[in-house]
């Protein structure tokens, strides 16, 4: 896998993926930047909350599980040190759909959590991660 960041000014870099995707990432007005795109830490959380997403939608939707919506909720805690690396990250999963069983749902965190998401499983090295969910059933 390969990507480039480029600076474009200031604080202010754009991000290319191998893929052909672009993001915008810039600092906030007291380091420099314009706060014109997504912090590089952000960046790195909302990659282990879609990596994790990804997961449990795609165990979920093999499983013909009939799911209407999946969303990630990540909150997360960083040292107050430089580097202020993170040392708590939370996923909470709000599953809707219809049928929908505690047991299936916490099978899918569960798995993406212990052998797939490669974003979460990698931090877990060094940051505590931790899950839940919650179902929305409709009818």
């Amino acid at each position: 896998m390969d990507a480039t960041v480029k600076w474009v000014d200031g604080r202010t870099f754009l991000g290319l993926s191998e893929s052909g995707h672009t993001v915008v990432m810039d600092g906030p007005p007291d380091h420099g930047g314009r706060n014109m795109g997504i912090r590089p830490m952000e960046m790195i959380l909302l990659g282990v909350g879609g990596c994790s997403a990804f997961d449990v939608m795609e165990i979920l939707q093999k499983g013909r599980n009939d799911i209407v919506d999946c969303v990630a909720e990540l909150t997360a805690e960083r040292v107050d040190a430089i580097p202020s690396v993170f040392s708590k990250i939370h996923l909470h999963f709000k599953i809707t759909g219809r049928n929908l069983k505690d047991k299936v749902v916490e099978r899918a965190v569960k798995l993406s959590a212990e052998k797939y998401c490669s974003a979460s499983i990698m931090l877990g090295k060094s940051v505590e991660i931790t899950h839940d969910f919650e179902i929305i059933v409709i009818e």
